[in-house]
C-alpha cells in the first residue's frame, strides 16, 4: 500500500490519450511508438548506407571478437564467462610483455595491455593473443591487392603477408610487423 501503482488509474481524458486509428491511446504508449519508429527509421538508414571502407592505424578489440564468437553460438556470455576470459587473456599479456621487454617499453603497450585492441606496430604474436588465429592468411600480393581495395596504392611495396578476420578486418604484415589495417564491410 502506498505505492506508486496502488493509486487508481489515470482516467482517460484529452491530456492523457489520443485516438489513433480509432483506437484510443495513452499519450505515453504513443510516445514510445513514435520513439520506436524513429529508432527504426535510424536502423534502417544505417543498415542501408554505404558500405564501412576504411583504412586505420587502430582495428579491432579482442572484446569485440570475443562477443561475436559467443554470439555466433547463438548465446550472451555469462558475467562468469567475460571474467574468466578477462583473466586468461591479461595472463596472456602479462607473460607475453614479461617475456618482451622491448615490447613493455613500446609506445603501444598501453593499447596492447588496456585497451586490448590492435594497432599498427604490433608484432604477429601480438595479433593473435587478443583476436586469435585469422580466418585466412595469404602472401599473394593479388590476393591482397583485392583485400586492400582501393587502398592497395599506398599499402603495397610495404606488406608480406594478410591476415583475415571477421567484420571485414584486413591485417598487413611487413615480416613480424603489422603495417597497416583495412576493413571493409558491406551493410546487408
Amino acid at each position: 500500500m502506498g505505492g506508486p501503482r496502488d493509486g487508481p488509474p489515470c482516467p482517460p481524458g484529452p491530456a492523457n490519450a489520443v485516438k489513433l486509428a480509432g483506437v484510443k491511446v495513452r499519450a505515453v504508449t504513443l510516445a514510445a511508438l513514435l520513439g520506436l519508429t524513429a529508432l527504426l527509421g535510424l536502423t534502417a538508414c544505417a543498415k542501408w548506407g554505404p558500405p564501412i571502407d576504411q583504412r586505420t592505424t587502430l582495428g579491432p578489440t579482442a572484446r569485440q571478437f570475443w562477443v561475436l564468437r559467443m554470439v555466433s553460438n547463438n548465446r550472451e556470455p555469462k558475467i562468469e564467462e567475460r571474467r574468466m576470459w578477462e583473466d586468461e587473456l591479461d595472463l596472456q599479456i602479462q607473460r607475453y610483455l614479461m617475456t618482451n621487454p622491448e615490447a613493455a617499453s613500446s609506445l603501444n603497450v598501453t593499447t596492447f595491455r588496456f585497451n586490448k585492441q590492435v594497432t599498427t606496430g604490433m608484432t604477429k604474436e601480438q595479433v593473435l593473443i587478443l583476436l586469435g588465429p585469422p580466418e585466412g592468411v595469404t602472401q599473394d600480393q593479388a590476393q591482397m591487392e583485392k583485400l586492400a581495395r582501393r587502398f592497395w596504392p599506398q599499402i603495397k611495396g610495404n606488406v608480406t603477408e594478410a591476415w583475415v578476420y571477421p567484420l571485414g578486418w584486413n591485417l598487413y604484415f611487413a615480416g613480424q610487423k603489422l603495417v597497416d589495417i583495412t576493413q571493409y564491410l558491406e551493410r546487408d
